[in-house]
């Protein structure tokens, strides 16, 4: 592993030393009286101290948002504290930590910008990256002004500093909850809490969180059936395997609250690959959760931690396919999975892009097959839990045959009705395709960056990339038999086949046709149509095909010729 520059050292660890204490504050806080935006905040920040370690451009300006971030996070946990309503804001209040969580996401995307191997990338130009900057320092000077007035704090400068202010809020907050008798607090809630002020749960310097259970789950009751069977015995190794936007962090997410899942497991852990790039990269972000003190390489002290627990944990790991697709990586990735699984007491989830599961690790049969799109069904249900509206029209029938039941698509294409109308939308569709559904910053609320992240997986050849962008313009897909008799100019092209099944970026139909969803179909033909060399391959093929139709069958064919691409 390359050796950090000091001073780049030096900053990461002052502001690690300065968030630490307050990522522990708001998750004690968010724990006691789970106010808004809190939640949310922790998770975000918690991101940005990973992901700034990994920028290759603009390192100064990255570093300068993060540094910033403090000035903000103390004021709001203060007005918190002192808030008439224990643990509660005013709107208004509550607009501008509304407000100061988008920076935040900003932020975010600003550093993914910055980093190597970053697909996001190239769907920004540069005037919209300055833009998104601006827009960051704008965003922090604004929260800083609001909550700094409010609060009357000093403006916290250094470590000491910070630490003792932590101190006292954290005292403050210990009295809050022992004062509290009228039932504002969760019996639930209180336990957590005094659990964790007392260091049982977590170490104080965690960074843990557990992401929120999803509030719209449909379509997959026999895949979360499934995984909770799993999950009975006594530590599972589970892979969550799929197709971009297929939904299966929110089937793990859906699992990890489970009220057997919290029965069962004493400790829960949910961390994000998504910033890894290697093992090492990918224990450190277990260690940053585990709150383990940082290192060269934590894969032993993280699988450690976990060997000296003694209740029965469980271990997601959201995105693994991110370290481990590259070839270079992928041996390293295997090697510390098999470390983890070795620990008897550990359960171990991840999810992946694909349908390959890691080797060096013995997966609890029966497998659970890759996510497929939803049925109609829970499209339907879907759909009408964003909209609000259970009238079921030929308008978004048709819409939804768009998404061919692809969840991240349903969902956008709900909330894009939602805001702007549902024949405004299919007006929009039908000009703009996927780009009407890739206005976000993040993969999660952009189609195209979504299905980008695939397509650019270190797995897919040439070859594959070739057949891909042909079956872009083939929506009836092709057999077995005309992949190998069409003599196209693709090498090895079932291998081909077998790489973008393996990739979830096609798949077999009922009739063993390979085919792709829609919105893929719809992505590749925007961004990489294939070239004029393939299709006239295929042209070809197709017209050998009818010219022998015609000759043993009798009859014209020539009315089909024109409709060929």
């Amino acid at each position: 592993m390359p050796h950090q520059d000091p001073a780049i050292e030096a900053r990461i660890h002052n502001l690690t030393a300065c968030l630490t204490p307050a990522i522990t504050l708001l998750e004690e806080l968010n724990d006691a009286f789970g106010p808004p935006c809190i939640q949310p905040i922790v998770k975000t920040v918690q991101a940005l101290v990973t992901g700034v370690q990994k920028v290759k451009r603009n390192k100064d300006d990255c570093f300068q948002l993060v540094e910033s971030i403090h000035q903000v996070l103390y004021p709001i946990i203060h007005l918190h504290l002192k808030s008439e309503t224990a643990g509660s804001l005013p709107p208004s209040v509550l607009d501008k930590v509304a407000d100061f969580t988008d920076t935040l996401h900003k932020i975010y995307t600003f550093l993914e910008i910055q980093q190597d191997g970053n697909k996001i990338r190239q769907f920004f130009r540069q005037s919209e990256v300055n833009k998104l900057l601006k827009d960051c320092h704008t965003g922090l000077n604004q929260a800083n002004e609001t909550f700094q007035v409010q609060t009357g704090l000093a403006v916290l400068d250094n470590v000491i500093q910070i630490q003792r202010e932590a101190e006292t809020m954290h005292k403050d907050l210990l009295e809050l909850i022992t004062t509290l008798s009228d039932g504002t607090i969760s019996d639930r809630s209180s336990s957590v809490f005094y659990k964790k002020a007392n260091g049982s749960q977590l170490s104080s310097n965690s960074f843990s969180l557990l992401p929120s259970k999803p509030k719209i789950f449909c379509g997959r009751d026999f895949e979360l059936k499934h995984i909770m069977d799993l999950l009975s015995k006594d530590a599972p190794r589970i892979a969550i395997l799929g197709g971009g936007g297929m939904g299966k962090t929110s089937l793990a997410r859906a699992a990890l609250h489970h009220t057997d899942t919290c029965a069962k497991f004493e400790h829960r852990f949910f961390v994000s690959a998504e910033a890894a790039t290697t093992a090492i990269e990918l224990a450190a972000l277990i260690g940053l959760h585990l709150g383990l003190e940082p290192g060269k390489d934590l894969t032993r002290p993280v699988v450690r931690y976990f060997a000296r627990q003694t209740g029965l944990c469980l271990l997601i790991l959201d995105n693994l396919e991110t370290p481990w697709e590259p070839i270079q990586s992928r041996g390293g990735v295997e090697n510390f999975l098999s470390l983890l699984a070795d620990v008897e007491h550990l359960a171990l989830m991840i999810t992946m892009r694909g349908s390959e599961r890691p080797a060096q690790v013995l997966w609890t049969p029966p497998f659970l097959r890759p996510l497929q799109p939803l049925s109609d069904k829970a499209s339907q249900q879907v759909f009408e839990a964003i909209t609000d509206d259970p009238h079921v029209s030929n308008e978004r029938t048709q819409l939804l045959a768009f998404t061919e039941n692809m969840p991240l698509a349903v969902d956008l294409m709900a909330h894009l009705v939602d805001h702007e109308g549902i024949d405004n939308v299919l007006t929009r569709w039908k000009a703009e395709k996927t780009a009407a559904l890739s206005t976000g910053h993040h993969r999660t609320s952009n189609l195209d960056a979504s299905i980008a992240l695939s397509y650019s997986s270190p797995r897919i050849t040439p070859g594959a990339r070739e057949l891909l962008r042909l079956l872009s313009i083939l929506p009836d897909g092709l057999s077995d038999a005309e992949l190998t008799q069409s003599n196209l100019p693709i090498g090895n092209i079932q291998a081909c086949k077998s790489v973008l099944i393996a990739t979830s970026l096609a798949y077999k139909d009922t009739k063993s046709r390979l085919r792709l969803l829609v919105p893929i179909r719809e992505h590749i033909q925007r961004f990489s149509p294939p070239s004029e060399a393939l299709v006239q391959a295929l042209r070809k093929s197709f017209h050998h095909l009818l010219a022998r139709y015609q000759k043993h069958n009798g009859g014209s064919a020539t009315w089909i010729i024109p409709s060929i691409p």
